[in-house]
């Protein structure tokens, strides 16, 4: 499994040390950027970059994007063809969960300013093995979602 990861300058200290993480646990990664912190930096540049990749091969690629909240990352990865990107930036991880059982969600969202490195590494470690149910009723309503072309 590819992991593609990207952040912008809110999310760039935490992007490095869970790329470490990631490599440590022998996870496949691809930094997209942003490759140094620069305040004045936009985050469409980066997260487009992941998108796009993981839309190419989502069978067997996901992402990881961060920024101050995530919302905005998430909003640029869902302007993509089979993206579902979802946010987290703390709370109940039973959504994390969620998001992969019944929405077989490809990009996780974090929001730095939310959470800890602790946090963020235990989102990614649960995201990243928690496998799509697979049931009917959540096949049927992606297959719903992929066939909206506006």
């Amino acid at each position: 499994m590819k992991i593609y990861i990207a952040s912008d300058h809110a999310g760039y200290e935490l992007k490095q040390k869970l790329i470490e993480y990631l490599l440590d646990e022998d996870f496949d990664v691809s930094d997209e950027g942003a490759f140094e912190f620069d305040v004045q930096d936009d985050y469409p540049d980066f997260i487009s970059k992941v998108a796009e990749k993981v839309s190419k091969d989502p069978k067997n690629s996901k992402g990881i994007i961060l920024g101050g909240s995530g919302q905005g990352e998430a909003i640029v990865a869902n302007r993509f063809k089979n993206i579902r990107a979802v946010v987290y930036y703390g709370g109940d991880m039973d959504i994390v969960r969620l998001s992969r059982e019944h929405n077989d969600a490809n990009v996780l969202s974090l929001g730095a300013r939310f959470i800890s490195f602790d946090t963020a590494k235990n989102t990614v470690n649960l995201w990243l093995n928690t496998a799509f149910s697979e049931d009917e009723r959540h096949l049927r309503r992606i297959k719903k979602i992929d066939s909206l072309d506006f």
